[in-house]
């Protein structure tokens, strides 16, 4: 018979971590207000940044998927005045949209995908990449990641730094 796998250990809550149920009521009632007073479709696993925006031109537009994760200052639009579009924006399931990134209006990204920091989306993404870059490409294809866009490896990884006491 055998052996369970021991159970993993967690980095340390340090700093603001410490206080990650404020942050986690205070995200709730953001998605709540843009889903309910702007009519956004936003999963309600959905997780994001405090700083995240999302466009409130054409918010019926704005599509987030189920455990989704937004970081700092990402920004999703919907509307490119300057070309008179309005278009509906689609993030699909397990993605992680990294900091200071900017999806366009009519992009849609596929379930299981990565977005790298700081890329400029302007381009369909299809399912299970990761993209990065202005403006932004694949890099990689056929990735497996789980929800909220980790990699199926990260809870080991995050372990073995807690074991040597670097988390």
């Amino acid at each position: 018979m055998a052996q369970p796998a021991p159970p993993l250990k967690k980095a340390k809550s340090r700093g603001l971590n410490r206080l990650s149920f404020l942050r986690t009521l205070l995200v709730s009632a953001k998605r709540l207000f843009l889903t309910r007073v702007w009519g956004m479709d936003i999963h309600p696993s959905v997780q994001f940044s405090l700083s995240a925006k999302f466009d409130r031109t054409f918010p019926v537009g704005v599509h987030v998927g189920r455990a989704s994760y937004l970081a700092f200052n990402s920004r999703i639009l919907t509307h490119d005045r300057t070309r008179g579009l309005y278009l509906h924006t689609w993030i699909g399931e397990n993605c992680f949209i990294g900091g200071c990134s900017l999806i366009l209006p009519g992009v849609e990204i596929g379930d299981n995908c990565i977005v790298g920091a700081g890329s400029v989306v302007t381009r369909h993404v299809p399912a299970r990449s990761i993209v990065a870059g202005n403006p932004a490409r694949v890099i990689r294809s056929d990735i497996e990641v789980g929800e909220y866009g980790r990699f199926l490896d990260a809870d080991a990884t995050e372990s073995a730094l807690a074991e040597q006491g670097l988390a």
